[in-house]
């Protein structure tokens, strides 16, 4: 079954930016690898994973990505506070170069 991930990044400073993706861990490496230098995403460092939903219909995804983009600011943070007070990063860090374990 395919999912559908909503979700929201964030840089330092708590600069947000909502979006949707059918493979979240390949939208994240792209973000953090700031492969468009004019990408909003890319011009204010914004790649921590801080918020995201799970959808099996992309209908359902794209409407919450637009109800989520329609909200105030006051009301994402609360959203994101709510499941994660500390503002953590809920991915991994992306690995692209080579490993620096040996053997």
């Amino acid at each position: 079954m395919k999912l559908y991930h909503v979700y929201i990044l964030a840089s330092f400073r708590r600069v947000l930016y909502i979006g949707i993706t059918g493979d979240l861990g390949k939208r994240l490496v792209y973000h953090r690898e700031m492969v468009n230098p004019n990408a909003f995403t890319t011009r204010y460092a914004v790649t921590r994973l801080v918020y995201f939903e799970e959808f099996t219909e992309v209908d359902q995804a794209i409407a919450r990505e637009k109800q989520l983009k329609g909200w105030r600011r006051s009301k994402k943070v609360a959203l994101i506070q709510r499941g994660n007070p500390h503002w953590e990063d809920l991915a991994p860090p992306t690995h692209t170069g080579p490993s620096l374990r040996s053997g």
